[in-house]
């Protein structure tokens, strides 16, 4: 028996029928197995803050639309209770009168999706889905690129201005006034007009930033203490775990620009860049247009035109250490692979022989003297144009129309769960994009 979202003998089985056979979110509803992804979660009934109105179903669906239309979480709240398609989409019908009254409600969808589900088995989940509809299982392609989040563009004294105002004006007058603490002397407001006249300046020279610096490290340091000390004098309950994280991680910061101040150009392992996401490290691609990138750096495996994301970090790595273990996981996933295509940084020693071991023909250029035959030059070529046309474009088509070129979430959870649901929303438009395409052309046989 077909499954259907509503009885035969349902008011809005009219409307379950015009979205599943005229309306584009209803062929790409078809292509995602829900009943799967529903098991991924917890029942909500036994987990707090679970986010009310929709089923487990619905917040998949809701992510996917987000991407899908790339709106912001407010637009996508208002078309969603006027768009019966979204609503069909997410697994319900808001009456006419009802509505959504949480602003924050999609936001809240994500960090409930970032805290219980688990985006490893949400990939298997989609890619077993779509196992049988993948044309050249055989043939992988791999390559790495960085999704930047939304981040103010960091400079030393952007991040040591930023952490004297978390200190001395947001802080430390909040505890003194709740307290009925006399609030301690400082040079912050003298600091503040010099902030801004820096800020205005069209050229910043190296004496004028230097000087800067110098400011704001003897500044900072003065709230630090300052703060250690006002600690002792209160309860601990009137400070938040959130602010002590906050804290801690501006001493680290003032250690790290102090040893950079004293040691120009000294390098510093897990450098700091914002005082909010302690975890984003900058990340140097050597691109000409923007050399350092700050955001999740993962490691893409394409089969078939289907990107599946095999690693993920925040931190730099390098690319070419991870061909053997996306072999591994290809055979896993998807079967047996014959052919590997990747750029110029991934034909190491190890990896080579790794793949002739394995009887994998690639697309790296022949080392020594000789030249390839025929037949292999071709193959070079055809792997060689697929990875740097479909892969590399599929970057691209991710990040302009699927929302990766920023990632705007503002926690760690929530922008692993921003990637991997903007990737397969684009991996649901392409399934069901070329489901279309072989129902064109069976049309055209049969006629």
């Amino acid at each position: 028996m077909q499954y259907t979202l509503f009885d035969f003998d349902s008011p809005n089985f009219s409307k379950w029928y015009l979205f599943k056979n005229t309306t584009v979110l209803g062929k790409i509803h078809q292509t995602i197995d829900w009943d799967s992804l529903e098991k991924l979660l917890p029942n909500k009934t036994k987990v707090c803050g679970a986010p009310p109105w929709l089923p487990a179903k619905g917040l998949f669906g809701l992510m996917l639309l987000k991407h899908y239309t790339g709106l912001s979480d407010e637009k996508l709240l208002e078309s969603f209770h006027t768009n019966w398609a979204m609503q069909i989409f997410c697994g319900t019908l808001l009456a006419d009168n009802e509505r959504i009254k949480d602003n924050a409600f999609v936001s809240r969808v994500r960090s409930y999706l970032g805290n219980h589900l688990d985006l490893n088995l949400f990939q298997s989940v989609m890619i077993n889905n779509w196992k049988g509809e993948i044309p050249d299982k055989n043939v992988l392609l791999m390559d790495a690129t960085c999704y930047e989040v939304y981040l103010r563009i960091p400079t030393d004294v952007k991040l040591l201005w930023e952490a004297c105002t978390w200190l001395l004006e947001k802080r430390i007058p909040t505890l003194c006034t709740s307290n009925k603490i006399k609030l301690p002397r400082s040079k912050f407001k003298d600091q503040k007009i010099k902030q801004l006249a820096y800020s205005k300046l069209k050229k910043k020279t190296y004496r004028k930033t230097y000087s800067r610096k110098r400011s704001l490290l003897k500044l900072l340091n003065k709230g630090i203490l300052t703060l250690n000390e006002l600690l002792k004098q209160i309860t601990l309950e009137e400070f938040s775990p959130k602010d002590a994280e906050v804290f801690q991680t501006i001493k680290v910061i003032y250690e790290q620009q102090k040893q950079l101040f004293e040691i120009p150009g000294a390098k510093i392992s897990d450098r700091i860049v914002s005082i909010y996401k302690p975890y984003i490290r900058p990340i140097v691609r050597g691109k000409e247009n923007k050399p350092v990138e700050y955001g999740i750096k993962a490691h893409i495996n394409q089969v078939g035109g289907i990107n599946i994301i095999e690693h993920t970090s925040y931190n730099a790595f390098n690319e070419c250490k991870r061909l053997k273990e996306s072999v591994v996981r290809h055979e896993k996933m998807i079967g047996e692979c014959t052919h590997v295509a990747a750029d110029g940084i991934y034909p190491t020693n190890e990896n080579r022989t790794f793949l002739r071991e394995q009887g994998i023909q690639h697309n790296f250029c022949r080392k020594g003297r000789g030249k390839d035959d025929k037949e292999t030059k071709q193959m070079k070529g055809i792997l060689n144009k697929e990875r740097s046309t479909r892969l590399e474009g599929s970057f691209g088509t991710e990040k302009e129309h699927y929302l990766l070129r920023k990632i705007k979430a503002r926690s760690q959870k929530t922008e692993l769960v921003w990637l991997f649901f903007g990737v397969y929303t684009a991996n649901a438009v392409r399934i069901n994009n070329r489901r279309q395409e072989n129902i064109q052309q069976a049309q055209k046989l049969a006629a």
